[in-house]
């Protein structure tokens, strides 16, 4: 698990970048779509879960 503060803060604001990013270029007529924007998702929760994680 990473201790440092500010590599968590940096890393969950680009997993949540990421995420938005997948989500928004995500293509709304074929099936990777779909794939796409829940790969997506899955990507922003994880940044959400790391940023609010207490560091002991």
């Amino acid at each position: 698990m990473i201790m440092n503060r500010r590599t968590k803060r940096i890393l969950s604001i680009s997993l949540l970048v990421l995420g938005g990013m997948l989500m928004f270029f995500a293509p709304e007529n074929i099936w990777i779509g779909a794939i796409l924007f829940t790969l997506g998702v899955g990507v922003e929760i994880a940044g959400l879960v790391l940023g609010h994680r207490n560091s002991k």
